[in-house]
């Protein structure tokens, strides 16, 4: 994630970054996706970003984790406001054919209500709250299973 900040930062591609590093276009992509880097790798990327080889990798700081659960989190909204746009749309329209073709019996309600349900699980995916089967929830189970204390 370093890697990718400093190269868009300089407003390098990924190639212009293999070409001044020496490294192949594959593998600054598999970098940037969070594999392990090597030690020839770090120095090559330090050399050409002129910084100090030690903060290339800390290790994944506090920071880091927290971007990238906020990346996660922003990457899943995309798809909801997608799907919940749809679910307006056509709904719209159905309850419209309903009302024009048969408006003594609305059918529309069970496609409103079935798809409803599965745009509740979308959403509850989406913005469930932490403590429910979140991250934290997840850490405190496997330690219960490790038996270490929490």
């Amino acid at each position: 994630m370093l890697i990718q900040k400093l190269r868009l930062k300089r407003g390098w591609s990924q190639q212009q970054l293999a070409d001044a590093s020496g490294l192949s276009v594959r593998t600054i992509q598999r970098l940037e996706r969070g594999q392990p880097p090597s030690t020839e790798s770090l120095k090559c990327l330090a050399a050409v970003f002129e910084i100090d080889f030690a903060s290339l990798n800390p290790g994944e700081t506090m920071n880091e984790r927290q971007e990238e659960e906020a990346f996660r989190y922003v990457r899943g909204l995309r798809p909801f406001y997608v799907h919940l746009s749809q679910y307006i749309l056509v709904n719209l329209g159905l309850l419209a054919i309903n009302l024009l073709f048969m408006p003594q019996r609305l059918w529309v309600l069970w496609v409103i209500g079935g798809w409803g349900l599965g745009l509740l699980g979308h959403a509850f995916s989406v913005f469930r709250p932490s403590w429910f089967l979140g991250p934290d929830w997840e850490r405190a189970q496997v330690e219960k299973r490790l038996g270490r204390p929490l």
